[in-house]
């Protein structure tokens, strides 16, 4: 038991230190400007984006396909510009130290799933394990259906970007992206991938499926940020 709160503990304190690396830099933030409505999330935000409307739903949006993936087949691949790639297993993925979080799941279509609680895997415990050379700058997610997108690592390591299996209190449905997918509540959810793989770490801008099709690359929903 030691020896695991050891390793829980030396996780934890590099995924600090990641971000305490990434977060300084000079990055569009998503505090800035921001347009919308209802009280302020716990990050200063209106809860409601503009242009959104809430739905007690949850539509389904992709890009047709629905890899069925067992958790006995499923695996993620952290790699790119590291220092220390990685190949997770689902038992390597679960035994991480797990989070739960409250948040909120913005679609550019206009449509906002509030308070929805997940279970996972911080996106910046994931890269502070492959360590990313001083020069990185972005991520590209891939996925099982081909599905890519990008992020500013500034923006992949804040505390609410997970990988999540669970959300309120249920596995991850197929249709949601299960067995795991990415969220980023402060962003648009384009930019958390279903079906998830695979993390490359690059450097410079690489626009994904939806951003070399006019979609923005930044995703802010509270500038009304939907397309490039």
């Amino acid at each position: 038991m030691a020896d695991a709160n050891d390793k829980t503990a030396r996780i934890i304190e590099a995924r600090l230190k990641l971000r305490e690396r990434f977060i300084a830099k000079p990055a569009v933030q998503a505090t800035e400007r921001p347009l919308g409505s209802g009280a302020p999330n716990r990050h200063g935000m209106p809860k409601l984006p503009v242009g959104q409307t809430l739905t007690q739903g949850w539509p389904v949006l992709d890009l047709g396909q629905h890899p069925r993936i067992t958790t006995d087949h499923w695996s993620l691949t952290v790699d790119g510009e590291v220092n220390k790639p990685q190949r997770l297993s689902w038992a390597d993925f679960l035994a991480l130290p797990q989070v739960e979080d409250v948040s909120d799941f913005h679609c550019v279509t206009g449509w906002s799933k509030m308070d929805v609680r997940w279970i996972g895997v911080p996106m910046s415990t994931l890269l502070a394990l492959a360590d990313p050379v001083a020069t990185a700058t972005h991520i590209v997610t891939h996925a099982y259906d081909t599905y890519t997108t990008n992020l500013a690592i500034a923006e992949a390591v804040k505390d609410d970007v997970l990988l999540v299996h669970t959300a309120n209190g249920e596995p991850l449905p197929l249709e949601h992206g299960g067995p795991v997918r990415a969220i980023t509540p402060q962003l648009y959810a384009w930019k958390g991938a279903k079906w998830i793989n695979r993390i490359e770490v690059v450097i410079g801008d690489q626009p994904g499926f939806w951003e070399v099709r006019g979609y923005s690359n930044t995703a802010l929903p509270w500038k009304n940020d939907r397309y490039g």
